[in-house]
C-alpha cells in the first residue's frame, strides 16, 4: 500500500494543476493579511475560499485523476493485491496530496499571521473538506463509467453543498416559518459538510450574530462541548461513509 500511496501522491504533486492551485492558495492567503491589520477580517476573507474553492478544486481534480488513473488501477488489480488495498491506497495518496497543497497555501499563511483558535479551526476543517470531498469524489468516479457523467455528477455534488443547500434551508425556513423547526434545523445541517464546517468558524470568530435566529441555536448547540464534539463526528463520518460505499462498488465492480 506504502508504494502505491507514495506513487500516486508523486503523480499528483508534479501536476501542473495542483502546483498552480498550491501557488494560487498561498499567494490569496499571504495578500489577505498583507492587506488587512485585523486578522479577523483576514480570516472572514479565506473563508469563501475554503467552503467554495477548496471543495471545487477537490471533488473535480480527484474525479479525472480517477477516470485517468483507469489503466493504471486494472494493472493493480491483475496483480496479486486486495482491491481494498488498492482503493485505499489510490484515496489515501489523493487525499495527502491535496492536504498538503492545501496545508501550504492557506495552513501556512494562517499559522503565520493569525496563530489562534480561530485560525486553527479554519485550517482543520479546510484539511476536513479536502478528503471529504476526495471521498465523495471517488463515490461518484467508481459509480458510473462515463468520465463525462461522472465530472458532471461531481460537479451537481458541489453545487448542492456549497449553493444549493442554503437555499433549501431558506425555502423550509420560510414556507414553515409558524412551526418550532430549530430541533429539524441542527437535524439538516449535519447533511452538509460544508455547512457544519460554516458555523464552526462563524461561532469561534463571535460573529453567530450575522447568522440571525439560526445563530442563536447553532450557538446553543454547537457553542457547547457536547455539540463540537457531535459535529466533529459528524465531519468524520462524512470522511468515512463516502469511502466506505465507494469500496463496495469497487470491490463488486467488473473492471
Amino acid at each position: 500500500m506504502i508504494k502505491i500511496i507514495k506513487y500516486v501522491m508523486a503523480d499528483i504533486l508534479r501536476n501542473k494543476i495542483i502546483i498552480a492551485y498550491t501557488i494560487f492558495l498561498l499567494v490569496i492567503g499571504m495578500s489577505v493579511f498583507n492587506l488587512e491589520d485585523n486578522t479577523t477580517k483576514g480570516l472572514l476573507s479565506l473563508l469563501n475560499i475554503v467552503l467554495i474553492v477548496v471543495p471545487l478544486v477537490c471533488i473535480i481534480f480527484s474525479t479525472i485523476y480517477v477516470y485517468n488513473s483507469a489503466e493504471f488501477v486494472e494493472l493493480l488489480v491483475s496483480q496479486p493485491l486486495q482491491r481494498k488495498h488498492i482503493w485505499l491506497s489510490l484515496f489515501c495518496g489523493i487525499a495527502l496530496a491535496l492536504v498538503l497543497a492545501f496545508f501550504i497555501g492557506i495552513g501556512l499563511p494562517v499559522l503565520l499571521y493569525s496563530f489562534s483558535a480561530t485560525g486553527i479551526i479554519l485550517v482543520a476543517v479546510g484539511l476536513m473538506l479536502t478528503v471529504i470531498f476526495v471521498a465523495i469524489a471517488m463515490l461518484a468516479a467508481v459509480k458510473t463509467r462515463d468520465k463525462a457523467k461522472g465530472i458532471g455528477i461531481a460537479v451537481l455534488l458541489w453545487l448542492y453543498f456549497s449553493l444549493l443547500f442554503d437555499g433549501l434551508i431558506l425555502f423550509i425556513l420560510f414556507q414553515f416559518s409558524d412551526y418550532p423547526l430549530e430541533n429539524f434545523m441542527l437535524f439538516l445541517s449535519t447533511l452538509n459538510p460544508v455547512d457544519i464546517g460554516r458555523i464552526f468558524i462563524l461561532l469561534k470568530m463571535d460573529v453567530s450574530a450575522l447568522m440571525g435566529y439560526t445563530g442563536a441555536i447553532f450557538q446553543n448547540f454547537f457553542g457547547t462541548l457536547p455539540g463540537m464534539i457531535t459535529a466533529t463526528i459528524v465531519m468524520l463520518l462524512w470522511m468515512v461513509l463516502p469511502l466506505y460505499f465507494s469500496l463496495r462498488i469497487f470491490n463488486r465492480k467488473d473492471l
